[in-house]
Order: structure tokens, then sequence, then C-alpha cells
């Protein structure tokens, strides 16, 4: 007897495996970090602007995979927190962003919590789950080099 193409979708498919597990880990940090008023994404740009430096938005962008638009839309707001700076910008808008002293303070603030959400995925994920992901992001590129 064939397959039913739907059974080998819902039973296979990595991609709906990878995306439940992204929005239940996601949720945990953003539980964890709505006191602050920031989302997992932000503190991530945060960080990820505080490892390369002062760099084009594109930069951060390519470090962690994102869409142009959704980059600026979060800088935007990172920005208008005083949390990150336009070091140059044109017409067009930010071309270098930098992590002011208030962002350092801020990534400072949120570790307790972040790090709590850390703990609750890695149980979420047991062990070996989070040797894979590691793995995964690292063959990406994941974490960047300075």
């Amino acid at each position: 007897m064939t397959e039913v193409p739907v059974d080998e979708i819902v039973r296979d498919c990595l991609a709906v495996r990878v995306r439940l597990i992204g929005r239940a880990v996601t949720a945990l940090y953003d539980g964890a970090l709505e006191p602050h008023g920031l989302t997992v994404a932000q503190v991530n740009l945060l960080a990820a602007l505080g490892k390369v430096g002062p760099c084009p938005p594109s930069k951060l962008g390519e470090v962690l995979q994102l869409e142009r638009s959704t980059v600026s839309r979060n800088l935007n707001l990172l920005q208008n927190r005083g949390w990150i700076e336009a070091v140059a910008s044109d017409a067009k808008g930010m071309r270098e962003v930098a992590l002011t002293r208030a962002g350092q303070t801020k990534i400072r603030s949120v570790m307790p919590e972040w790090r709590q959400a850390q703990r609750q995925a890695a149980q979420l994920l047991g062990a070996p789950g989070v040797a894979a992901v590691q793995e995964v992001a690292s063959n990406m590129g994941y974490p960047p080099d300075a």
C-alpha cells in the first residue's frame, strides 16, 4: 500500500518540529525577560552587537540570520530606549550601530532571568538536545567571531 503524503509529512517533517521547539523555547525566554521590557530576540541583538562591535545593521542580520526588516524594527526600538546608538547614519537610516553603556547595563540586568530561562530551556531539550542545537548552530557559524 502506498503511503499517504499527509501521514508522511505529519510523521517526519523536521521543519514543524524545529518550529514547535523554537516557539516553546522562545516563550520561556520571553516570559522571563518580559519584566525588563525585552524579548529574547532583542537581547540577542544587543549581545551580538556587543560581540561584533560597532557594525552595519546588515552584519547583525547576517550573524543572527534575520531579515532586514526585523533587524531594522528591533534596532529602532533599542535605539529609542538608549541601548544602542547610530554611530554613522544618513538619509537612508543607520549605517553603523554600537551598543551604548546603557545597553551594556541592560544586558547585565537581565542575566538572572536569562540564566533561569536558559536552565529551563536546557531541561526541556535535555543534554543531547542542547548538544545537538549547539552543534548545528556552530556548523552554521554561530557564535560569531569577534
